[in-house]
């Protein structure tokens, strides 16, 4: 265990807050380090790259380092010699007569989560898939896609997959083998109708794989279906029983909402449909005139927090009380009135229900999937009461194939393990021996089968504990099928036929119904041609797989009504004395462990806290105040009788009574990547209190653990050389609607620092007197040609991430491990700066995305010796990697920070394989060699290149960026400035628009669009000073 850490020793909590109180103007800051003004902040701004460019020395670091980087990337090469699938899959664009080199195919799929799927495009390159998009024609993808789904390509060539049959203790077999000793093993279970057989999946939504799965049940009746998520649904399905008496899904139609109540619900980053919801919630913000207002009341700081009008935080235990005290205002009827408030919270709940109810018919109130049934039943109450069913709100029936009770079946199976019962445990996905809860202690309890077999992508926790471990397809190696959040059904095609010896699980369920020779191709037609009824099956199962959808499958709305008067049942207690509530939260890069060896995701800073590599315990400041803590000082976390240790990190705006730790990390057998990272917070959560609860107490160890965290890199305040303070920059640009009606133009009109009397960089493409230096300099000269720019709305902008993993895979951007991002040398293009803004205890949150802004007067142009780094005529700002050298001189005068140094050869290993999983288009570089966003030049070179063989120009939407492509909410524009119709030329002349840093005389070209706010006049009457 490393023993530093970047701290925040002599840091005075008090003293920030009343700064902050006394403070006038709007003043955004990234870390309470930089708040503070720390000698260690001042230090860390002062060099770009803070230990210089040093050989690794230590052989232990280096062989560590290449051991990292050839896990995820260097052996994908082994796929090198695979073969396509042998079935008939559709591309979703006109294939031509045959495959032209260098020319990739589209396939729509489906890639799912706990049996949720994203739709979407898969770029496959001679039949290697290499990149994901997401596909408009899917009810909860509408084009867009999550990092998970695009950080799926790297899983698919990670060679710590499982790769071969194995038995318990590392011998390797064969699939024949298993079959004959399944076989056996079930037809010894035939007489007693399969009473010992038991099979644990995860949830499941697919069509077939529910179907093979019941006709094994009807061979054995006495047989058990179990399903366990730790990030399952059951205080969703129970809320819906307690409110309706039934199951039911419910959808959220976010975009006819005015008025939106968050009851700890992310419902923009979590959830089935969360594309959809955040595609639809950054449209209202854009429809200025009518534009949607959000609260929040959340324990943990989360990405719709971020994007709240009005946003308070709370303990878990208090959300309830939230509820209730607003159900009464609304007179729903409850059994009893639940916790007190304190009067300011009253007041922002009737000024909330005032709201609501002016919006009756056109508002929403969504419950996190993590809050208790009484929550979810109060919310489905308030949306009865207030007319939302049926416009807003819908149900329809679940789109599980069989929605129970996860938490109470893996206790039931468990149990059944401990007595003996179980003969045959099929284990299909999942990883229950690692994340199952602690008080059921389940791994050890395998061993009680007398067969046992677990099917996976790794051979991970469980399988070393199964008797047979066998090796799972990835999903771009397997038909099958998979319902959206609506019903509509998405046919999952193959790009790729499987890597390894892997098989998806209804062909191993067909092997085990004595079919051993069934493909999975063969069951999902058969599926399909038995349900869809169609005359002509042919067509049908094309147009279908081409379109990644199956028209006509999405469920019809349910009518539902109320049970009655709501009972206040399952809300935890309120901690007493000096505990805590403990609460958990899947992790935002790595959800419930899934991903850990997946280094995109395990790089990729979180949302809000930037952390990355590990996970911690986040303590609100007043917390960490009087308990005198600092970041990342170890704690000891004690929770009913079990510890264990986990760095502290402190986040402002979260619950005072509260510490969230989040699951997914401390994998033992996860693979090279993901083994040692973090800690486990499984080994605290029961099966009694799956989300918070009471009774957790805190104990310093005086150790203390480094972290790598991002909040600090690139900080573009530190170019302030004459001494002005850092937040008079205005990077972020903040105002109300009201504001933005009274005066359509001030972010343009924010203060800028004083401009030097002979600008540093001279003008090169347009003499300056053309254009006002205020308000045109961010725009280009015009001309007949093409001119790139970019423009990034930061009213749509949700910090999501996904724009970053989407350049990374695009642009074969390495990772660079644990140890190099401390040294703050991690490569990601797109740096997601998250600024505060106000209270300490419950700041503000906002996100801009921040990368290479193409200037039209680069300063890193005019000091590159070689020529390395050169203006195109379409104003795109090039690199000429054969140039460059390494001085680093542009990195050093680019005022915005956004240039990256391979200071090792980061894709060596990579370089020495068979590489299948980078995209040929783009340039792998070396060591060396300065690297920075090129505008996805690759695309726009392809589209200059189809445009003249059709003899047209290019058109707009023709090019769009990775980054555009993946982003949910359109916050990412992306176009020919010089075509005054093109969307991005639209939206630089838009009012909002400006660009950073602009004083400079830079001139950028990529600019944005200062985020608006729309408060509550009840709740906030002071207009922000100095905005």
């Amino acid at each position: 265990m490393m023993i530093h850490s970047r701290k925040t020793d002599g840091l005075d909590l008090a003293s920030l807050r009343e700064r902050l109180a006394g403070q006038r103007g709007p003043r955004y800051w990234r870390s309470l380090e930089e708040l503070a003004e720390t000698e260690e902040f001042q230090s860390f701004l002062d060099r770009e790259f803070p230990h210089g460019a040093p050989e690794l020395v230590d052989a232990t670091s280096r062989r560590n380092f290449l051991k990292l980087m050839g896990a995820s990337l260097a052996l994908a090469g082994v796929s090198g010699c695979t073969h396509e699938a042998g079935e008939k899959i559709v591309p979703y664009v006109r294939a031509p007569e045959d495959l032209v080199p260098g020319k990739p195919l589209y396939y729509a799929t489906a890639l799912s989560r706990s049996g949720s799927p994203i739709g979407v495009l898969a770029e496959s390159h001679m039949g290697r898939p290499t990149m994901v998009e997401g596909n408009e024609k899917h009810p909860d993808s509408l084009g867009a896609v999550d990092f998970f789904a695009q950080a799926a390509v790297l899983t698919l060539y990670d060679p710590d997959r499982s790769q071969v049959v194995t038995r318990r203790g590392g011998q390797i077999s064969t699939w024949d083998a298993f079959l004959t000793a399944a076989v056996a093993a079930l037809d010894i279970q035939r007489p007693n109708k399969g009473r010992g057989v038991r099979i644990l999946t995860e949830t499941v939504t697919g069509t077939s794989l529910g179907r093979q799965i019941r006709a094994l049940l009807e061979e054995y009746p006495e047989a058990t279906w179990h399903q366990y998520e730790p990030a399952g649904r059951d205080t969703v399905r129970a809320g819906a029983r307690l409110a309706f008496g039934r199951d039911v899904a419910t959808r959220y139609h976010v975009a006819k909402a005015d008025v939106i109540f968050a009851l700890g619900s992310d419902f923009l980053a979590e959830g089935p449909g969360h594309l959809r919801s955040a595609r639809e919630f950054a449209a209202r913000r854009e429809t200025l005139e009518s534009m949607n207002r959000l609260y929040v009341v959340e324990t943990t700081p989360t990405i719709t927090g971020s994007m709240a009008d009005h946003r308070l935080a709370a303990s878990g235990h208090r959300i309830a009380d939230f509820a209730n005290f607003l159900a009464r205002e609304l007179e729903v009827k409850v059994a009893s009135p639940g916790g007190a408030l304190s009067e300011p919270e009253a007041h922002w709940v009737r000024a909330l229900a005032k709201d609501l109810r002016k919006s009756r018919g056109k508002a929403l109130v969504i419950a996190g999937e993590e809050q208790p049934p009484l929550v979810h039943a109060l919310a489905h109450a308030l949306n009865q009461v207030l007319g939302n069913v049926g416009t807003t709100v819908v149900y329809t029936e679940p789109v599980e194939v069989q929605p129970i009770n996860q938490a109470e079946s893996i206790r039931t199976l468990a149990a059944d393990l401990d007595a003996g019962k179980v003969d045959l445990l099929l284990v299909l996905g999942g990883n229950p021996a690692y994340d199952a809860p602690v008080d059921l202690n389940f791994g050890p309890k395998i061993a009680k089968a007398k067969f046992s077999a677990h099917l996976g992508l790794y051979e991970d926790e469980t399988s070393a504990l199964c008797l047979w471990h066998l090796p799972e397809t990835h999903d771009l190696e397997a038909w099958g099928d998979v319902r959206a959040s609506d019903g509509t059904v998405t046919i999952q095609q193959p790009l790729i036929a499987p890597l390894y010896d892997g098989r998806p699980a209804i062909e191993l369920i067909a092997g085990l119904l004595r079919h051993p020779d069934r493909s999975g191709y063969e069951i999902v037609r058969e599926t399909w041609k038995d349900q869809a009824g169609a005359a002509d099956f042919e067509t049908f199962w094309r147009t279908a797989v081409h379109d990644g959808v199956v028209e006509g499958t999405s469920f019809p709305p349910l009518a539902v009504s109320l049970t009655g008067e709501l009972a206040q049942t399952g809300v935890p207690r309120a901690p007493q004395g000096e505990e805590f509530e403990i609460a958990f939260r899947t992790d935002p890069t790595i959800w419930d462990g899934r991903y850990a060896n997946n280094g995109w995701l395990q790089e990729l800073p979180k949302p809000l806290t930037k952390m990355t590599w590990d996970n911690v315990a986040q303590f609100a400041p007043a917390a960490a105040e009087r308990l005198g803590l600092s970041n990342g000082d170890l704690v000891e976390l004690k929770y009913k009788g079990r510890l264990v240790e986990a760095p502290v990190w402190i986040t402002p705006g979260h619950a005072e009574a509260s510490v969230t730790v989040t699951l997914g990390y401390g994998r033992t057998r996860a693979g090279r990547v993901g083994n040692g990272a973090g800690f486990s917070a499984y080994r605290l959560r029961t099966s009694d209190a799956p989300w918070f609860d009471a009774g957790l107490e805190i104990r310093k160890t005086g150790r203390t653990f480094t972290l790598a965290n991002t909040e600090l890199h690139r900080n573009v305040q530190s170019l302030n050389e004459t001494g002005e303070a850092a937040e008079q920059r205005h990077l972020v640009r903040v105002g109300t609607i009201d504001e933005f009606h009274a005066e359509p133009h001030f972010a343009q009109h924010m203060e800028h620092a004083p401009k030097p009397k002979d600008s540093l960089y001279p003008e090169i493409l347009g003499s300056v007197d053309r254009l006002d230096v205020e308000q045109g300099a961010t725009m280009p000269p015009g001309g007949s040609g093409y001119a790139w720019g970019m423009a990034i709305n930061l009213n749509a902008c949700i910090g999501c991430g996904v724009c970053v993993v989407a350049c990374q895979a695009e642009n074969n951007i390495p990772i660079v491990g644990k140890e190099e991002v401390v040294h703050g040398r991690e490569m990601q293009w797109i740096d997601i700066d998250r600024y505060y803004h106000g209270d300490l205890d419950n700041p503000e949150v906002y996100h801009q995305p921040r990368t290479c802004m193409h200037c039209e007067n680069a300063p890193c142009e005019v000091v590159c010796p070689v020529a390395a780094t050169v203006h195109d005529d379409e104003g795109i700002n090039n690199m000429v990697y054969n140039r460059c050298v390494g001085t680093r001189y542009c990195g050093n005068n680019c005022p915005y920070k956004v240039r990256h140094f391979n200071f090792f050869h980061y894709s060596k290993p990579v370089a020495e394989s068979l590489v299948v999983l980078n995209n040929p288009d783009v340039t792998v570089r070396a060591r060396g060699v300065m690297e920075k966003c090129t505008f996805c030049i690759q695309r726009v070179n392809a589209a200059r290149s189809t445009a003249e063989i059709r003899g047209t120009p290019i058109s707009d939407g023709e090019v769009k960026t990775a980054c555009q492509s993946a982003c949910p909410t359109r916050a990412i524009v992306f176009g020919n400035v010089n075509d005054p119709d093109s969307q991005v030329s639209k939206l630089k002349a838009d009012p909002r628009n400006y660009g950073i840093l602009t004083e400079l005389n830079t001139r950028p070209r990529t600019t944005y669009l200062a985020r608006l706010r729309n408060p509550n006049p009840e709740i906030e009457t002071e207009s922000r000073d100095g905005v």
